[in-house]
């Protein structure tokens, strides 16, 4: 199994900043993509940014020029730094991570790909 713990939700003011972080663990042979959805109350869950292990990004228009999705390939983590928040912005943000795993920690090969999510990290944009 692959476990995705975030961090760093929190309350912020309009045209404040906040940065969420995403740590993966277990038994990861190889992470591929990484990446940041969200929902809103009564809204389906969006695509907000991901990464590859390359470092190709994407971003939904909403966030264009406004959020930054980076990663720590070392350390299996996930970063979204949040700039010039908005009211629309507030949502719970949930990290999404794809890639192989393997049977056990020493393992030398993959046992199949593995497709997880995080629990989710309210974010609160309101003055």
């Amino acid at each position: 199994q692959v476990q995705l713990v975030e961090s760093g939700g929190g309350l912020v003011q309009p045209g404040g900043s906040l940065t969420l972080s995403c740590a993966a663990s277990g038994n990861i042979f190889s992470i591929n993509t990484m990446g940041w959805y969200r929902q809103a109350p009564g809204n389906e869950r969006e695509l907000v940014a991901t990464i590859t292990s390359g470092g190709r990004t994407y971003y939904a228009d909403s966030v264009k020029g406004r959020f930054t999705v980076s990663r720590d390939n070392a350390k299996n983590t996930v970063y979204l730094r949040m700039n010039s928040l908005k009211p629309e912005d507030t949502a719970v943000y949930y990290c999404n991570a794809d890639g192989l795993k393997k049977p056990y920690d020493s393992a030398l090969y993959s046992s199949g790909p593995f497709n997880s999510w995080g629990q989710g990290t309210q974010v609160t944009v309101s003055s």
